[in-house]
Order: structure tokens, then C-alpha cells, then sequence
């Protein structure tokens, strides 16, 4: 029964993390034009993705391929869309996808060993993408304004890496566990900011953007 109940959580909250890319989407389409959305997030969550993906073929496990396989799907969506408006990037995308899964699909090719470098691939990017939001600290910081996260985002990545945590726990599985848990510290950071400096504070311009996790 827990099982089955921190399986529905993360399934249910990371999606709703992942469609918070949409906005982006949406941001993209209406002015044809990158703008001040970043590539970086995008990139290195669909990588996460897809090595997950992989991750949970290998383990057989349902929740990991369910959430991974929509999330690879709405990212790989938003890269398209960027790569519309600004090609340049293209080359770097499919040299980073081609170099990460031509090594654990063709030199590594005992089955253990692919589960556990691949778990440690994913550890890593997973920590990447949870800490990425956090490069314009600085910037929050020195402008006192929060206009560059996202509150709801933040909510559904703090709610998202929690119970990721409480599934690799209950599975035994630090793979899982343990790169989640920078999300709830990154997430709590984040709204120590929110808490720090409230919109009404906010003196810039406004150029809302969410950031992905």
C-alpha cells in the first residue's frame, strides 16, 4: 500500500514538474525566439530523462520508465521547439546524446555494470538539474527580486524529490535516494528567497521566466 502510494507521488508530481516547462514552450512560440529562455536545463533534464529511461528498462521497474518516458517526451518537445528558433545548438545536443549512450550501450556490455554506472550517470544528472536554477543566485541576490523563479515550480520540485527520495529509500536504492535529496535543499533554498524578497520588493523590469529543475 506505501509502495503503491509514494509510487502515484512521483508519477504525478514530477510530471506536474515537467509541464512546467510549457510555459517556455508557450513563451517560444509567441515570439519566435529564444529570448532569455535557457538551453541548459532543458538539455541536461532530457539527458536525465533518457538515461532514467534506460535506467528503469534495465531494473524493470514501472514507476522510473512511466514518469521518464513522458518526461524524455515533453523535453525532447521543448528542445525541438528551441532548436527551431535558435539551431546553433544542435550539434552540441546530438554530440552529448550519441557520446552517452553509445558508451553504456556498446562498451559496456555486461548487464550489472550497466545498472550500476548507468545509476551513477543519472546520479549525477539528476544533481545538475536540481542545481542548475540556482546559477543566478548571484543575480537574486544582488537585484533583491525573485521574478526569475517560479513559486509553483518550486513547490512541485520540492514535493517531487521528496517522495523520489522516500521511493529510492523504500527500494534500497541510493541511486534514487540520494540525488534527490539536493532537490529538497535546493527547493528550500528557493523559498527562502520567495521568503527573502516577495514580489512586492521586485523594482526591475518584469521578464518572468521559469526556470526548469
Amino acid at each position: 500500500m506505501v509502495d503503491s502510494l509514494l509510487s502515484g507521488a512521483c508519477v504525478f508530481f514530477t510530471l506536474g514538474m515537467f509541464s512546467t516547462g510549457l510555459s517556455d514552450l508557450s513563451h517560444m512560440r509567441m515570439t519566435r525566439s529564444v529570448d532569455s529562455v535557457q538551453f541548459l536545463p532543458f538539455l541536461t533534464t532530457d539527458v536525465s530523462n533518457l538515461s532514467w529511461l534506460s535506467y528503469g528498462v534495465l531494473k524493470r521497474d514501472g514507476t522510473i520508465i512511466i514518469v521518464n518516458a513522458v518526461g524524455a517526451v515533453l523535453q525532447t518537445l521543448y528542445i525541438l521547439v528551441y532548436l527551431h528558433y535558435c539551431p546553433r545548438k544542435t550539434a552540441t545536443l546530438l554530440g552529448v546524446l550519441l557520446l552517452g549512450f553509445g558508451y553504456f550501450w556498446l562498451l559496456v556490455p555486461n548487464l550489472e555494470a550497466q545498472l550500476q554506472q548507468l545509476g551513477l550517470f543519472c546520479s549525477v544528472f539528476t544533481i545538475s538539474m536540481y542545481i542548475s536554477p540556482l546559477v543566478d543566485l548571484a543575480k537574486i541576490i544582488q537585484t533583491r527580486s525573485t521574478k526569475r523563479l517560479s513559486f509553483s515550480l518550486t513547490i512541485a520540485t520540492l514535493l517531487t524529490s521528496a517522495s523520489w527520495s522516500l521511493y529510492g529509500f523504500r527500494l534500497g536504492d541510493p541511486y534514487i535516494m540520494v540525488p534527490n535529496l539536493p532537490g529538497i535543499v535546493t527547493s528550500l533554498i528557493r523559498l527562502w528567497l520567495f521568503w527573502k524578497y516577495p514580489h512586492e520588493q521586485d523594482s526591475s523590469p518584469r521578464n518572468y521566466q521559469f526556470l526548469q529543475t
